[in-house]
């Protein structure tokens, strides 16, 4: 069963997905035309605003990487035949790594980083069969404990140290479920620097999400840059407050770390392929995802 608070931001941020036959064989042949796909659970086709980045220049495709016996699958990208790039770390948002996840490190891979997107659920099954969003949170994602999420992502680093990146400059990215990611991952300090697209930042403790945002923002050992939607009404601006208060008296990357928050934005303002897409607010907040990166001297 969800908690409570996960139900809200559920419920706000997606529309129902359809999870007819004929909903789901129109999503397959659309998924098939796409090449890598696009969430099915998201419930409606690809919107013409999707942002195809293309590969050329590029080494970009599937990788695995082995954590405690398991192989993560990761979807990569990094400008070919280079080496010492600073790294990015890319986290889904609640649908997995499909194809607008995948163009995300396309994206980071054309400015020059090694990009890498673990598929985080791959132990508990896979996301792109869902066509229901419901099941797809009570059957899988309820499933994933933060702590096998963050070992997964210690993984990516140590596989891009292996393979062109240079780990001493490395950030993370994240969006919906994994703009929650990011603020914890920051606290643990592997990374310079963050930025966090619309992540949950309060909520129940439950066995497999033990701690939330606001628990580990002043322990904060990147900073963290905050981009989030007025409109969202999964993620409540009081709770931007919150967290905001708790970041004053952190550590001096908590007190380093900000918010934008974009008026008339709902959820998911940078999810091109989505109605939900703001391409203002979206474009606004790459280039703040940027320059975050810079900063420290991870680009």
């Amino acid at each position: 069963m969800l908690s409570a608070d996960l139900k809200t931001e559920f419920d706000a941020l997606l529309p129902v997905g359809r999870s007819t036959e004929q909903g789901a064989t129109r999503r397959t042949a659309l998924q098939a035309a796409a090449g890598l796909g696009y969430a099915a659970a998201a419930g409606s086709a690809p919107a013409q605003t999707a942002i195809h980045t293309p590969a050329d220049g590029l080494a970009s495709g599937w990788v695995h990487y082995e954590v405690a016996g398991f192989q993560v699958p990761a979807y990569r990208s990094a400008p070919a035949g280079r080496t010492g790039l600073p790294v990015v770390l890319v986290v889904q948002e609640i649908f997995g790594v499909h194809e607008y996840i995948a163009d995300v490190t396309r994206r980071f891979a054309q400015q020059g980083y090694l990009a890498i997107a673990p598929q985080l659920y791959a132990r508990q099954g896979d996301a792109s069969r869902y066509t229901d969003n419901a099941k797809l949170f009570s059957e899988l994602v309820s499933k994933v404990p933060d702590a096998q999420v963050l070992a997964d992502l210690d993984g990516a680093l140590a596989w891009a140290a292996g393979n062109g990146g240079d780990t001493k400059r490395a950030a993370i990215t994240g969006f919906c479920w994994g703009g929650r990611i990011v603020w914890l991952y920051a606290a643990q300090g592997p990374v310079k620097a963050g930025v966090a697209w619309y992540g949950r930042l309060v909520g129940e403790a439950t066995q497999n999400t033990p701690s939330q945002p606001v628990d580990v923002a002043a322990q904060l050992q990147a900073p963290v840059l905050g981009l989030y939607g007025a409109a969202d009404s999964g993620i409540p601006l009081d709770t931007i407050a919150k967290i905001k208060t708790v970041l004053a008296t952190g550590t001096p990357a908590a007190r380093e770390s900000q918010f934008v928050v974009y008026d008339g934005a709902p959820h998911a303002f940078h999810a091109d392929y989505r109605p939900s897409y703001r391409k203002q607010a979206a474009e606004d907040g790459w280039k703040r995802a940027l320059q975050w990166f810079r900063q420290p001297g991870v680009a």
